[in-house]
């Protein structure tokens, strides 16, 4: 039965032409916005999962930062031990010149003080952003060490209520106290070979606790390098997930916009040979 009432070949082309301008209009706006779920609506789990993904990327971006600090904090003071332990060697070989009873007991002496000032200068001078390792008192208000932010750590999914919630973990530095232990200003003063050999055991004891020092300020040092290169390569691999979850297949995309324009224009004419169908109709009246 033909009816000029209702054209149900319209409107099944009418149908079937929606559909295909919403398909293309969302393949549009993901080739435009190179997002395959770029709001709730195109995929609420998917962009639930992705929010929270994106949110932890933010925070190890603020702990790269922090570990950089760290780092960088921790290098200054390895760097002013490692010159202490050479500033003391070379005390200790004038302290074994001294012994010798023919020496120039004075002016090793006087060279001697020049290196102890020379080795307080370097822990005054060994702090990085007002943070000295070097020191007792590290940033002036009692701290006894550094502490980095290290880590963002999770365990099941988002979940506050069931205390899935990410938890943070820190690396702490202590300081080396070359203030307290290296007491170097109160050394036996050399002036005969006794006296020598007396520095010389001072001298040692000093020595072993600046190299212990060293290797622990290093050691720090290589634990925050190697977490910060860490972080960078988990970083990096979220920010990969990410896109895996939510980017737009650039190359699908292409190609469905292009069957798509041609599904369209198939859909157009024939929605304009649907609507022309009663015009038939009228032959019937002539």
């Amino acid at each position: 039965m033909s009816s000029i009432l209702t054209n149900n070949s319209a409107m099944v082309a009418l149908q079937t032409l929606n559909g295909i301008n919403s398909n293309l209009a969302k393949t549009q706006s993901e080739i435009s916005t190179g997002k395959s779920v770029a709001t709730a609506k195109d995929n609420s789990a998917i962009w639930a999962i992705s929010k929270v993904m994106e949110s932890d990327v933010a925070g190890f971006n603020s702990i790269a930062d922090s570990l950089a600090v760290g780092e960088s904090t921790t290098a200054v003071a390895s760097a002013g031990a490692e010159q202490i332990v050479d500033v003391l060697e070379e005390m200790r070989e004038l302290a074994v010149a001294g012994i010798s009873e023919t020496a120039d007991h004075g002016k090793i002496d006087a060279d001697m003080e020049q290196k102890e000032q020379q080795i307080l200068s370097i822990i005054d001078a060994a702090q990085f952003n007002g943070v000295n390792l070097l020191k007792t008192d590290t940033d002036g208000n009692g701290g006894t060490g550094l502490t980095v932010l290290s880590s963002l750590d999770r365990a099941g999914a988002n979940d506050v209520a069931n205390s899935n919630a990410p938890t943070v973990s820190t690396i702490t530095v202590a300081s080396a106290d070359f203030e307290a232990d290296l007491d170097v200003a109160g050394r036996t003063a050399i002036a005969d070979s006794a006296s020598a050999e007396t520095a010389l055991g001072e001298i040692e004891g000093y020595l072993q606790v600046a190299v212990d020092g060293a290797a622990t300020l290093g050691a720090s040092a290589k634990r925050i390098s190697d977490q910060s290169d860490f972080i960078g390569k988990l970083t990096d691999s979220m920010k990969s997930g990410i896109g895996a979850l939510v980017d737009t297949d650039m190359e699908e995309a292409s190609a469905r916009l292009q069957a798509l324009q041609v599904q369209q224009q198939l859909g157009t004419q024939s929605l304009s040979i649907a609507n022309q169908a009663p015009q038939t109709l009228l032959s019937l009246f002539r």
